[in-house]
């Protein structure tokens, strides 16, 4: 689907063809630059483009199919860049990602969006009323893109960061344990799949550095493409800090929960022991009297007067005797 399309001479919009076919020609007429926005454009589109521009198979076919992570090629004299945007979900906890792909030329720009963000509307409209930036050519739409691209991190690492606060004041709380754990790793999913789309840029805006001399980058563009350089390294940093910090958190929670367990399993066994050491309390007496109670005429002080007095004194001495030995082994 073709979104948006401009022809452009010194910086200044000349003209908004309607198709491709009508690009071509107004690009011809005019001269200048010819930016064009598609997204999830069908194979019919992606071979005209093709034909016209001479864009490399291999590209043509990423572009089309997608699923490619965040880089850079040169073919010829045409750049294929692949950038991975991303905006974060608060109510579920969840980065999502887009995926937008350029082809940048001599004379033309080709963005084919994968996904809603970002807002390439926005990134045009800035440019339209910047034309001095805008008539530095192909490159500066390049810049102006990447830049709102790591802009729009961003919002990600805010969103990411607040979570992980949460999670560490969760650590030592009454919460459950499982449930904790599933957020600190679904976390971590997360934070690994954003780092996965941010890292390749800062060796991306590298490699593009090189180039600048043999390609007569204008210098107010590579000032531009060193500032979203020192962008990307520094979210790049604070998210190896969360890789950390949540490593550094499901250990503690590991921690944690492994000394709740074994503090609950010593209580058991406390219990264990006070019952199993009333139970031996009271199966003393129990013990004297049952050999008491037996129907024999042939027992030992069964027809004396102290035998009762005897009996008891007998059954509150085990008990007693029994109790003082739990009590300093301190089961009791």
């Amino acid at each position: 689907m073709l979104i948006d399309n401009g022809i452009y001479v010194e910086g200044e919009r000349v003209d908004t063809p309607t198709s491709l076919e009508e690009t071509y020609d107004l690009l011809a007429d005019h001269g200048g630059l010819a930016w064009i926005g598609l997204y999830r454009p069908t194979a019919a589109e992606l071979a005209s483009l093709a034909s016209e521009f001479t864009l490399h198979p291999l590209a043509v076919e990423d572009a089309f199919r997608g699923h490619q992570r965040s880089k850079v090629e040169r073919y010829g004299d045409t750049l294929f860049v692949v950038l991975r945007p991303a905006r974060y979900v608060d109510e579920r906890e969840e980065v999502e990602f887009g995926e937008l792909h350029l082809f940048v030329g001599p004379d033309f720009v080709i963005t084919i969006r994968h996904a809603e963000s970002p807002d390439l509307a926005r990134v045009r409209r800035r440019l339209e009323s910047q034309s001095p930036l805008l008539a530095l050519g192909p490159e500066a739409i390049l810049y102006a893109i990447l830049d709102r691209v790591v802009d729009e991190y961003q919002p990600v690492v805010r969103g990411l960061e607040n979570d992980i606060d949460e999670i560490e004041q969760q650590l030592f709380g009454d919460g459950d344990d499982d449930a904790l754990a599933r957020r600190i790793y679904d976390l971590s999913r997360e934070v690994g799949d954003f780092q996965r789309a941010v890292k390749p840029l800062a060796g991306m805006l590298e490699w593009l550095r090189r180039g600048y001399d043999k390609y007569r980058v204008d210098v107010e563009v590579q000032r531009s493409l060193r500032d979203v350089l020192d962008h990307v390294i520094r979210i790049d940093e604070r998210v190896a800090e969360f890789r950390s910090l949540l490593d550094k958190a499901l250990t503690v929670h590991s921690a944690l929960v492994a000394r709740r367990q074994t503090e609950a399993a010593l209580h058991q066994n406390d219990e264990i022991k006070k019952i199993s050491s009333w139970a031996a309390i009271i199966f003393a007496p129990t013990l004297v009297g049952t050999v008491y109670g037996m129907n024999f005429d042939a027992m030992p002080e069964l027809h004396w007067a102290w035998g009762y007095p005897f009996a008891l004194a007998l059954m509150l001495g085990f008990a007693g005797t029994l109790y003082a030995i739990f009590k300093r082994k301190r089961w009791l």
